[in-house]
């Protein structure tokens, strides 16, 4: 039997807006799956919304092809693309009540009478704003609104639900309250969503899986465990999430290990990712939580020392950083800090699988990209 195509296929998918100038989005092949929730995460002019915007056919590809279900959307106007989108700042019209905004896309649609209120109705009740269709959206808060666009944008039921930043605008725990009732709701309809943010904890807590993109090209894609516990790159190391990010010169390497020499003259052994030889610099990673501190350093592959410079209690766990000799610091997480004061000299450690190297020029030039 053969397997039914992606929902979504990006192929060889190029963006540029000026003939001859940078590309905005390059070489892009993505396939999404149906019932899926991807992510696209990146930092400001990363590629990321210029893509999701091709894909809802407000922006032309300069090359290639997006594919909808196997049927190419070159010619097909963002109208006839059955899809929903919710934007960052609702979009709602002001002079529609809630129930009339939510109707819109039914409307438009040419849906009319007992079939457009059952509809809506439902839609409401979904993102829970029973009885609220006759109030205007200058008498509801902004998760009230944001619920009102969720709800327009799944009333006619498309194929696919397209947010940018949606909850970009909103306070912290609003806005991780409304991280779980948009997963909820993608996996009671097994709604394919495609969601851009340049969040990592929100990617990370609400994705299958996660595109990171960088200067116009994906970086890596893969379930949120592995961008975070085994990324690709050093962008990708130093992008999602907390990481320690160590500046040193390889010293030796054997198949995917090698030893680095930090300024202060520590050796450290990591796993080596990319193409690396002895004299090469690179930037070895650790994650903060992965950090041992103690009596578990000595333990470790890499036990050495270094000097407390901050510590803080954040109730659940604590964090120091810690100068190394010869320059550069350590961010620690650890659930307690017995006997440990700033000023004073600790031993730390980690374990060579948990520690990445990676070629120090690749960060770089992603930057220097990134800034251009």
């Amino acid at each position: 039997m053969t397997a039914p195509p992606p929902l979504v296929e990006f192929r060889g998918v190029e963006k540029r807006y000026a003939a001859g100038g940078p590309a905005a989005v390059a070489d892009l092949d993505l396939a999404i799956e149906r019932g899926e929730f991807l992510t696209l995460l990146g930092p400001s002019g990363s590629g990321k919304t210029t893509t999701l915007m091709m894909l809802a056919g407000f922006e032309t590809p300069s090359a290639g092809e997006i594919l909808l279900g196997g049927a190419s959307l070159t010619d097909r106007p963002p109208y006839r693309r059955n899809m929903g989108v919710v934007f960052q700042n609702y979009a709602l019209f002001p002079h529609m009540s809630v129930a009339e905004n939510v109707a819109f896309p039914l409307r438009v649609r040419g849906i009319r009478g007992a079939e457009t209120t059952t509809k809506v109705a439902n839609a409401l009740a979904l993102v829970k704003l029973d009885g609220l269709g006759a109030r205007r959206p200058d008498a509801l808060s902004g998760g009230q609104r944001q619920r009102v666009a969720l709800a327009r944008a799944l009333v006619f039921e498309p194929d696919l639900v397209l947010m940018d930043e949606p909850l970009g605008a909103l306070d912290r725990q609003l806005r991780e309250h409304l991280q779980i009732e948009i997963k909820r709701i993608q996996r009671a309809l097994g709604l394919t969503i495609v969601y851009v943010t340049h969040d990592q904890g929100e990617a990370l807590t609400m994705s299958d899986r996660i595109a990171v993109f960088a200067a116009g090209r994906i970086q890596q894609v893969g379930r949120p465990d592995a961008i975070y516990e085994t990324p690709a790159n050093a962008f990708v190391a130093g992008f999602v999430g907390e990481n320690n990010m160590l500046a040193g010169t390889v010293v030796t390497r054997h198949d995917d290990r090698c030893a680095v020499r930090l300024p202060g003259g520590q050796i450290v052994r990591a796993l080596a990712t990319g193409a690396m030889t002895a004299g090469d610099a690179v930037v070895a990673t650790i994650r903060p939580e992965h950090v041992e501190t103690g009596s578990a350093p000595l333990a470790c592959c890499n036990a050495i020392e270094a000097r407390v410079e901050e510590l803080a209690y954040h109730g659940d766990h604590s964090r120091i950083r810690a100068a190394l000799d010869g320059g550069g610091s350590l961010l620690i997480r650890t659930p307690a800090t017995p006997g440990i004061a700033p000023g004073q000299r600790i031993p730390v450690g980690w374990c060579t699988d948990r520690c990445f190297a990676f070629p120090a020029e690749d960060r770089a030039a992603l930057q220097q990209r990134e800034v251009a």
